[in-house]
């Protein structure tokens, strides 16, 4: 059995709630953000992309270090993922050292 963090934990809260968006289409029609999450294994552009939407929304950008977003969030081809729950935001941001680096 795989072991998870707590930041892994409460982004899977998120989803299972519904408090998420992943894709950079997707993200990009929220009118709110509060955290968005960059794959390590995206392109350049995707992450200007990313960074464009957290100056947008005006939130913390961090991108993965050592998993991929695809195996933290268990779905296909997900490079940029955004979370639309303030608690829930804060609790990865909180929890995020280990495995996230902070970019914005």
């Amino acid at each position: 059995m795989e072991i998870k963090t707590k930041a892994e934990t409460f982004i899977g809260f998120a989803i299972r709630t519904g408090k998420f968006k992943i894709g950079t289409n997707a993200v990009a029609t929220l009118k709110k953000a509060y955290l968005v999450i960059v794959c390590n294994s995206a392109s350049e552009n995707t992450k200007k992309e990313a960074e464009k939407l957290a100056r947008k929304f005006g939130c913390p950008l961090i991108e993965s270090k050592n998993k991929s977003l695809e195996q933290i969030t268990h779905r296909e081809n997900a490079k940029v993922m955004a979370i639309s729950d303030k608690q829930l935001s804060d609790a990865v941001l909180s929890n995020s050292e280990e495995d996230f680096t902070q970019r914005i």
